[in-house]
């Protein structure tokens, strides 16, 4: 049986959920605070996202809830992970949870993956609160 793992990360960002959702769905502000790939808040839409040394990791919209939920299956064919992004309205903000899920631990890329995003996520996230406030 392989073991499965996912990582959380949740940040209070002081925007209105429609900011968010635009930095998470608009390809121009995307490849700003994370990677560039032809992103779509459209089930179904498959893109690309450039990751650099990592290289393209192609992706599926899986879900989309417009200023609340997107899910995308991340890295087919070697990861084989979902990210979704859950936005929740609080105060004057958005409270952004981000859950990366589906690494097989049991497998040294899913193993290496699961550590080096688990180091990388807070840091993009705060790359996303940067590219707001910009």
């Amino acid at each position: 049986m392989t073991e499965s793992a996912a990582l959380t990360c949740e940040k209070f960002l002081p925007h209105a959920p429609a900011a968010v959702w635009k930095a998470l769905t608009d390809p121009d502000l995307h490849a700003r605070w994370w990677a560039a790939g032809d992103v779509k808040a459209v089930v179904g839409h498959r893109f690309t996202l450039d990751m650099g040394a990592f290289g393209g990791q192609p992706c599926e919209v899986t879900a989309v809830e417009d200023e609340r939920l997107l899910a995308y299956r991340f890295a087919e064919g070697t990861l084989d992970t979902t990210v979704t992004w859950t936005l929740r309205p609080e105060g004057e903000g958005t409270r952004l949870v981000l859950t990366h899920a589906g690494f097989d631990l049991d497998s040294p890329l899913g193993r290496q993956a699961y550590e080096g995003m688990g180091r990388g996520w807070p840091h993009v996230l705060d790359r996303l609160d940067a590219t707001l406030h910009g």
